[in-house]
């Protein structure tokens, strides 16, 4: 008979959840032929199980005022949760705003009060009793902030609403490198029919500010147990608004020059290394091309591309970055390129990233997101697979760009050293398992799924 000990559970936790045999999605044993992407990776002082990582996806799930403003809450344990027991390596909250106004939407997570810790805490911490990584992204959405989810512009026909103040919204609060009707994302300041509000700009003294309360949400994410931090710089939130020659037009020491651009991100990267462990990985998301280079504007003002990527990329070992997790657009409404439609779009610039770094001898690994888009060539996989053989064929594609994206099997470089999945973990959490049954890998389940384990190939 089994002893009552025998299931042991996770130390440290209010609750009790059973250790698992091996952390999930880890493989059982590791061989020559193991695809690369199933083997562990070590950064600093903490060990992914595998290659394949939770990319931060917004939610708009916590309350938008009162005590709990900003603050994570069961639902992300559940989701969160989820990712990690079904092997994800490393699982990132989504985009936390570092001031009330960082925030994309009134509903959006924040790490700007010690109130918010709590929150993080109970989210990390499931996690990592899962076998996982817990990540937090640090952000501020600039003029992108104050909106509303995005399932209520949908309703509403439109591509973004503005939050008002009466939910919690912060129209006079708006705030970018630049201020003024004309630098709505949108391009239609205060008419009735636009989705955001004009900004303010940001004074060289908010700025200061800004920087100190970046490294304080991350002094924040360390006490609530986290073990990876990211910056966020993508996207056309307020950091890539300061890298972009179009979004930022400042005479003053944080505008003009690439140097002067790069500044604001520069200082947030140095705060923010400063005051977490030196065993903690601090990653970097950018958007590698904004998509503007054969628009006027670019013409006219320059844009961020893969060359300006490539060259702050090149800063950031010395700077103790450890990932530079690459991305691109949505800066500007006229960019060339609908990035869910167009195949590969993200993996050729990560593996020409990595290529010119490594050929310059700097040491920085590279995460890829677009790996669906690859695989699947464009196609949704909803609409792809109306059958079970259809799924089970896509499901082949997307394990083979895996492989293909991370391998380093003899004398092959990789396109980059991880792949970070987003909307496939909302519609598949057990990606993971199933990738790994496509590759023929053994890999461990959860103790409490055992009995619905895939059987060997």
């Amino acid at each position: 008979m089994p002893a009552e000990n025998d299931n042991v559970g996770i130390a440290g936790l209010p609750y009790f959840t059973p250790a698992h045999l091996q952390s999930p999605g880890s493989a059982i044993s590791l061989s020559k032929d193991t695809p690369t992407i199933f083997t562990p990776l070590k950064i600093r002082d903490v060990t992914l199980r595998n290659r394949i990582l939770v990319a931060p996806m917004c939610q708009y799930s916590t309350a938008n005022s009162g005590p709990q403003i900003g603050a994570l809450t069961d639902y992300h344990i559940t989701t969160l949760g989820h990712y990690a027991l079904k092997g994800a390596s490393l699982v990132f909250i989504e985009a936390t705003g570092v001031q009330p106004n960082g925030r994309i939407s009134p509903w959006c997570p924040g790490l700007w009060d010690d109130a918010q810790i709590p929150g993080v805490k109970r989210v990390a911490d499931f996690i990592k009793s899962q076998g996982a990584l817990a990540g937090i992204q640090l952000a501020h959405a600039g003029r992108k902030g104050s909106t509303v989810p995005a399932w209520i512009s949908a309703k509403l026909k439109q591509k973004s609403t503005r939050a008002t103040a009466d939910v919690g919204g912060w129209p006079e609060n708006v705030v970018g490198p630049m201020g003024g009707e004309d630098e709505t994302w949108d391009g239609k300041g205060s008419a009735a029919d636009g989705g955001f509000y004009p900004p303010r700009a940001l004074s060289t003294q908010e700025l200061k500010q800004m920087v100190q309360d970046w490294a304080a949400s991350a002094k924040r994410a360390v006490e609530a147990g986290i073990d990876v931090i990211e910056i966020h710089a993508a996207h056309g939130y307020l950091l890539h608004q300061f890298l972009s020659p179009i979004t930022n037009r400042r005479t003053d020491e944080y505008g003009g020059s690439f140097e002067n651009r790069s500044r604001l991100l520069i200082e947030i990267i140095e705060a923010v290394r400063a005051v977490i462990p030196e065993t903690m990985p601090l990653f970097l998301r950018v958007s590698s091309t904004e998509w503007m280079e054969e628009t006027d504007l670019a013409k006219e003002l320059g844009s961020w591309d893969v060359e300006s990527t490539i060259k702050i990329a090149k800063q950031l070992p010395a700077l103790g970055v450890d990932l530079l997790d690459v991305s691109s657009g949505a800066n500007h409404p006229q960019q060339r390129i609908e990035m869910f439609n167009s195949a590969d779009y993200q993996t050729k610039i990560a593996s020409r990233i990595r290529r010119e770094l490594k050929a310059d001898g700097k040491n920085l690994l590279i995460g890829a997101v677009g790996l669906i888009t690859e695989a699947l060539q464009a196609k949704d996989i909803v609409e792809k697979a109306g059958t079970a053989e259809d799924a089970e064929k896509s499901l082949g594609e997307e394990a083979s760009a895996a492989v293909k994206m991370t391998d380093a099997k003899g004398d092959k470089e990789p396109m980059a050293d991880v792949v970070l999945i987003a909307r496939q973990f909302m519609r598949e959490p057990e990606w993971v398992l199933r990738v790994a049954h496509q590759l023929g890998v053994d890999v461990a389940w959860p103790v409490q799924f055992l009995r619905v384990r895939f059987p060997k190939l």
